[in-house]
C-alpha cells in the first residue's frame, strides 16, 4: 500500500503544480513498469478521488495542522491517506500504518511523526471535523471559490446540483454504431455476457458497472464507441444527410467525427491542431471502418488546410474551460484559473467568425462546448449573432426529449456531462 500511496501523492502534487492528471498518470505508467493492474487502478482511483474532494480534504487539514508541513508532498500524502480513511474499505489503522513509512519512502522521514499524529487525531475526532469542514463553500463543494460564485450567479436555482454532479464518478457510456448493429441487438449481446446495461438517448448505452473496454463485446470490432450521452447529441443536432460536405473543426479525439459518419454518407473533413490527438481520430475511424479527410492545422486559420468550396454543415466544437466535464477530469477544477476564461472567449469568437465564412448559404453550424460558463456559451452566441446579421439561431427540439437544459445549456447529471449547443443557420 505504501507504494500506491506514494505514487498517488506524487501525481496529485504534480497536478497542483500545473500538470494534467492524464499526462501525469501516463508518465507514471511509463516510469513504473512493474506496477500490477490492481496497483495501477488503485493509484488512479486515489488520484482522481483526492482531486474530486480536494476542497473538503484541505478543510480537514486546516483543522488538523497547526502549521503547514515543510514540503508540500507531505501534505499531498496526508490528503491521500485522509481520502482513504473517508472512502476506502481498508481498515483505518492499516491505512495509517502504511502512510507513516510511505512518508519516509517519499524522502521525508522527519515528517513520520507528524503524519502519524494527524491521521490518528482525525480518527479520534472524525465526526466533529467533518461537520466543520463542510461548513465552508470550498469544503462543502470542493471547487475554488471563484468557480462556486460564478455558477451561483449564473444558475441561482441549479448551481448546487451542477457542483455536486461534478464530484461523482462518471458512468461508462457507449454509442452503438448503427451501421453495424441496432441498440436492441447490442443490449442482447451485453445480457448474454452478463453485463448489466440500460439505454440512454437515441443510440447510447450506460454500463451499470464500468470496466475496461477490452471486456466489452464487439468493441474491438467497431460495434460501439465510448462517448458521453451529452456528447452524443452533437452529431444529431447538426442534421446531416447523405452527400453533404461537412467540416468537423477541433475534431480530436474523434467521437463526434465518427458519429457523424455513422449517421450519413458524408464528404467529411476533420481538423485538429494537435498531431498526437489527431492520431486518436485515425485510430477511432480505423476501428469503426469509417473514412474522413484529416488535416492537422488550426481550424481558425483555414489558409493552412482549406481547399475550394464551402460546407453544408460545420461542427464547431471549440476549445473551452471544460467546466462541464470535471467529473471525468477533476484536475480541471484546480488547473483552470478565472483569468483563462477571457482568453478562451476571444479564441472561440475568432474560430466562430472564421468558420462562418466557410459555411454555404442555407447551411448550418453547430456551436458546441463542454462548458457550463455563460461567457463561453449563450453570451458568446448572442455576441456572434449581433456581429453577423445573416445568422439565425434555430430551436433544438432534441434537447426537449427528457433532457434538463436551459436555453441550450445541458446541465450535468447522473446520465451525462454538461454541454452547450447552439445551432446557427446562414440566411
Amino acid at each position: 500500500m505504501e507504494r500506491v500511496q506514494c505514487l498517488a501523492a506524487e501525481a496529485v502534487s504534480r497536478v497542483l503544480a500545473g500538470r494534467s492528471l492524464d499526462a501525469e498518470l501516463a508518465e507514471t505508467w511509463r516510469s513504473e513498469a512493474t506496477l500490477t493492474v490492481q496497483e495501477r487502478g488503485a493509484v488512479q482511483d486515489l488520484a482522481y478521488g483526492v482531486l474530486r474532494r480536494l476542497g473538503f480534504l484541505e478543510a480537514l487539514l486546516g483543522q488538523l495542522l497547526h502549521r503547514p508541513p515543510t514540503d508540500a508532498l507531505v501534505r499531498n500524502l496526508l490528503q491521500v491517506a485522509l481520502y482513504q480513511l473517508l472512502h476506502s474499505k481498508a481498515r483505518p489503522y492499516t491505512i495509517v500504518d502504511h502512510a507513516v513509512p510511505a512518508c519516509a519512502q517519499l524522502g521525508f522521514p522527519q515528517a513520520q511523526g507528524l503524519v502519524n499524529a494527524v491521521l490518528r487525531n482525525f480518527l479520534r475526532r472524525r465526526a466533529e471535523l467533518e461537520v466543520a469542514a463542510a461548513g465552508t463553500d470550498e469544503g462543502r463543494y470542493s471547487y475554488p471559490q471563484w468557480w462556486i460564485a460564478k455558477l451561483a450567479a449564473q444558475f441561482p436555482r441549479n448551481f448546487r446540483e451542477i457542483l455536486d454532479a461534478g464530484n461523482v464518478r462518471p458512468p461508462l457510456t457507449l454509442r452503438v454504431n448503427r451501421r453495424r448493429i441496432t441498440r436492441e441487438a447490442y443490449l442482447e449481446m451485453l445480457e448474454g455476457a452478463a453485463i448489466a446495461a440500460a439505454p440512454v438517448g437515441r443510440h447510447g448505452v450506460i454500463i451499470e458497472k464500468p470496466r475496461p473496454v477490452a471486456q466489452l463485446p464487439g468493441f474491438s470490432a467497431g460495434l460501439v464507441s465510448v462517448q458521453d450521452a451529452g456528447a452524443q447529441l452533437a452529431a444529431e443536432l447538426l442534421d446531416v444527410a447523405d452527400g453533404m460536405r461537412v467540416l468537423d473543426a477541433c475534431a480530436a479525439p474523434g467521437g463526434k467525427t465518427a458519429h457523424l459518419l455513422e449517421l450519413a454518407d458524408l464528404e467529411l473533413i476533420a481538423v485538429d491542431i494537435d498531431a498526437e490527438r489527431l492520431q486518436r481520430v485515425t485510430d477511432n475511424l480505423t476501428r469503426l471502418s469509417l473514412r474522413a479527410q484529416l488535416r492537422q492545422a488550426d481550424a481558425g486559420r483555414p489558409e493552412q488546410w482549406r481547399d475550394a468550396g464551402t460546407f453544408d454543415r460545420i461542427l464547431a466544437d471549440v476549445p473551452c474551460t471544460a467546466s462541464g466535464v470535471v467529473r471525468r477530469h477533476p484536475d480541471i477544477k484546480w488547473l483552470r484559473q478565472q483569468s483563462d476564461i477571457k482568453a478562451l472567449v476571444v479564441r472561440q469568437a475568432r474560430i466562430l467568425d472564421t468558420l462562418w465564412q466557410l459555411l454555404g448559404s442555407g447551411g448550418k453550424l453547430l456551436y458546441a462546448t463542454c462548458s457550463v460558463f455563460g461567457e463561453e456559451n449563450n453570451r458568446q452566441v448572442e455576441q456572434f449573432i449581433a456581429r453577423h446579421h445573416d445568422a439565425r439561431q434555430l430551436s433544438l427540439p432534441l434537447l426537449a426529449d427528457g433532457l434538463k437544459h436551459i436555453d441550450g445549456q445541458l446541465l450535468p447529471d447522473a446520465a451525462h456531462d454538461g454541454f452547450f449547443y447552439a445551432l446557427l443557420e446562414k440566411n
